[in-house]
């Protein structure tokens, strides 16, 4: 699996394929928005039912991007559960899942608008991680300079060779990084979206997730 490097506020970053960002000066993983219990919280609500898999899928390859970058420290940078009581109903396999993800490493847990209390979960439970130059949180703020967010699920569509493909992007300009949600069963935002466009500026790029990184001007996706 292939990293796009890239420097951001006087460091360098990596974009990993499965949506999730490695900073290297600081062994750093982070990821967003893994929305654990979904399916689960859908069914609670007299929902549709959905496979009960998506919270293995999205553990599966948390570990993979673990294995790939062997950090020291994890962020997940909110809305890691799809409510709070979907946490606290987490199947033993997976909280032990996660135990072993967690095992040796620091793990920081931002609180998210689905998850805006700490569970009873292992790790340190943050409103913001402030690591200077760069400021982690669950939503972009205006006038965030060095500023790691996620919230919107960014997706990009774009047509080629004749198809038309929309997939999960991180959003890139001189002053913030939007990372696309992690978790499966996640949908996604248009960059198009006026919400979107008042956080980019002129410089902005999208990142499109799949088999590798593919950069293009924001301007240049819908």
């Amino acid at each position: 699996m292939s990293i796009l490097t890239f420097a951001f506020c006087g460091t360098e970053l990596g974009a990993l394929p499965s949506g999730a960002l490695f900073w290297p000066a600081h062994d750093l993983l982070c990821v967003s928005d893994l929305h654990l219990g979904k399916s689960e919280r859908i069914a609670r609500r007299g929902g549709t039912l959905l496979p009960p898999y998506e919270t293995a899928a999205t553990l599966t390859r948390l570990e993979q991007a673990i294995d790939l970058t062997r950090p020291k420290t994890v962020v997940c940078l909110g809305d890691s559960f799809d409510d709070l009581a979907a946490g606290e109903a987490l199947p033993d396999r997976d909280r032990d899942w996660l135990f072993r993800l967690q095992a040796g490493r620091e793990w920081i847990w931002i609180e998210g608008n689905h998850d805006p209390a700490p569970l009873d979960l292992a790790g340190t439970h943050m409103a913001e991680l402030r690591l200077a130059p760069l400021t982690f949180r669950h939503i972009a703020e205006q006038g965030g300079l060095g500023e790691i967010s996620g919230h919107y699920h960014p997706k990009a569509a774009i047509t080629l060779r004749g198809r038309h493909i929309s997939r999960p992007c991180f959003l890139r300009s001189a002053d913030r990084v939007i990372l696309p949600a992690f978790g499966a069963y996640t949908g996604g935002l248009k960059c198009s979206d006026p919400v979107l466009k008042g956080l980019m500026d002129a410089s902005a790029v999208a990142l499109l997730t799949g088999p590798q990184i593919t950069p293009l001007p924001y301007g240049k996706v819908r």
